[in-house]
């Protein structure tokens, strides 16, 4: 099959590749508790073959920026063929695809035989938009939105329009050139950065919406995307959009992934309840640092919730 696809994209035809993208009934993965969401190009026949084994808990494939204006129908199909091989996945598997007024709603249409796990919509604006996407959307499919223009910031809380809309993405470059602010701000100790980050991560947490940080450009310099995971946990975000492997390795590492921290809690529990029955309330242990009766009842509220 492989060798087949990299045959007809090899040769730019358009009409053998279509048929190798045959609809399958594939099981979707309902699940938003990703903490790490690499962006692959859907033209990239290496990467995309090897979507089950990266370490990323979210894949987006991606139809927009980066593939060129010629290799976007081909990008198209491919992206189709791929979700269509993956008949289940613990990874969330989510197509970006172009701008609502650049070819969004016909690949939208396109890609609803095909059940990817969500839809990301780039450059929205408005609640009238996102009810338009869901109108066409298939009713199974989750709707992921990218927030990144000037528009869409100020319109933020009015965008979850239902439950179908589960995750944000701060797209912090483009929303920086629409609202006319210079690249410059975007440091980990300029004030309009931390306003940003925490106004988008509250607002959208308001929504029950889940809100995935912004894409560190620099991939080679991981020194100050860790100085960013730290600020952002230390924030509450829990989930970063990534564009190479070793970035996600160290979000993986950050955020822990939520059934690591159940384990842990539950660990935690036990080990409280086994020295609160010798009469000691406050303990450090070696793995788990400090352990007292706060502490105790945090991982108690973490196993109810």
């Amino acid at each position: 099959m492989l060798k087949k696809i990299e045959k007809a994209y090899a040769k730019r035809d358009l009409e053998a590749l279509d048929k190798l993208a045959v609809p399958r009934y594939r099981e979707i993965n309902k699940k938003n508790d990703f903490t790490s969401a690499l962006m692959l190009s859907c033209n990239n026949l290496k990467h995309l073959s090897k979507i089950e084994s990266l370490d990323a808990q979210c894949i987006i494939l991606n139809l927009e920026d980066g593939v060129a204006k010629e290799d976007k129908p081909f990008a198209l199909v491919l992206a189709a063929i791929f979700i269509s091989k993956i008949k289940k996945s613990a990874k969330k598997l989510v197509v970006r695809v172009n701008a609502l007024d650049t070819g969004g709603y016909d690949e939208i249409t396109y890609l609803n035989q095909f059940m990817p796990d969500a839809i990301r919509v780039p450059k929205i604006h408005n609640k009238d938009e996102v009810k338009n996407v869901l109108a066409l959307l298939n009713e199974d499919i989750d709707l992921h939105l990218s927030i990144e223009t000037a528009q869409a910031w100020h319109n933020l809380s009015s965008l979850a329009v239902n439950k179908r809309v589960s995750a944000f993405y701060l797209g912090i470059l483009d929303l920086f050139a629409d609202m006319e602010l210079p690249q410059s701000l975007i440091h980990v100790n300029n004030p309009t950065m931390l306003y940003m980050l925490s106004h988008f991560l509250i607002t959208t947490k308001a929504m029950k919406v889940k809100p995935v940080s912004f894409v560190f450009q620099e991939f080679e310099d991981l020194q100050t995307f860790e100085q960013w995971l730290l600020l952002e946990k230390q924030m509450g975000y829990d989930a970063k959009a990534c564009i190479s492997p070793k970035q996600v390795t160290l979000v993986n590492k950050m955020f822990v992934h939520p059934e690591e921290e159940i384990k842990r809690a539950k660990i935690i529990i036990k080990l409280f309840e086994m020295h609160r029955d010798e009469g000691i309330t406050g303990f450090v242990d070696e793995e788990y640092g400090f352990i007292d009766e706060p502490i105790y009842k945090g991982a108690l509220e973490l196993l109810r919730s």
